[in-house]
């Protein structure tokens, strides 16, 4: 009689068995791509395939792998769209947000490392909302500021317009309270901490459009 089979047991997610709450946090968020999932699902829901898209270099298995650890682990979850969208998206629970200023410091560890962009390194407009947000975390001024590059256009929330909700997100803002556009040369001296956006507005390198608060408030960055 043949032996029955018996169901495959679910793997145990590796740790560092260390009681420390570092050694803890890198149980959740230590995997190779997690963290990089995490700087997309900062920007809002998104569905699977567009998470791949803007993932380049993680194979599908891997990426299904880590959001099921992320699901299990409390950081994401999974919802289904009303139609007529009838999809599925990911997003960030409010422990998975409080990961935003662990990024931003990780962003600004990091900055010196970027050096010359190689032939092989992806590019996406968004990423270099992490070293914005750290360069502006002395405006107090809410809104929506609407960041146009030559990679393409994001937008990001400041001071109370930010808090409890996606503090930066793809594309154009609806109704951006201030547009900021940068070069690639100001975009890439941001982005590897060589100067702060106060630098940039006040040398011409960053153009702050917008009659409101938060544009003035932007450009006051400047005269400092």
């Amino acid at each position: 009689m043949p032996r029955q089979q018996q169901p495959a047991r679910p793997a145990r997610r590796r740790s560092y068995d260390q009681f420390c709450a570092t050694a803890r946090a890198l149980d959740a968020v230590g995997d190779r791509w997690t963290l990089l999932i995490v700087r997309e699902l900062l920007a809002g829901p998104r569905r699977y395939t567009d998470l791949h898209a803007d993932l380049p270099g993680v194979s599908t298995d891997v990426l299904a792998s880590r959001l099921k650890d992320m699901e299990q682990g409390g950081l994401a979850v999974r919802r289904r769209l009303p139609p007529p969208a009838a999809a599925s998206v990911y997003e960030l629970t409010a422990r998975g947000r409080g990961l935003l200023p662990v990024l931003t410091a990780l962003a600004g560890w990091g900055a010196p490392a970027l050096g010359e962009r190689r032939p092989t390194d992806a590019l996406r407009a968004h990423w270099f909302a992490l070293p914005l947000l750290r360069s502006l975390e002395g405006l107090t001024e809410a809104g929506v500021v609407e960041v146009g590059l030559p990679e393409g256009t994001f937008h990001l929330r400041t001071g109370e317009e930010a808090e409890g909700r996606d503090v930066y997100g793809y594309g154009p803002a609806e109704d951006p309270d201030a547009r900021l556009v940068l070069d690639e040369d100001a975009a890439l001296d941001l982005a590897r901490g060589g100067c702060a956006l106060a630098e940039l507005v006040r040398g011409g390198r960053a153009r702050v459009h917008g009659e409101g608060a938060l544009a003035a408030a932007l450009r006051e960055t400047g005269r400092e």
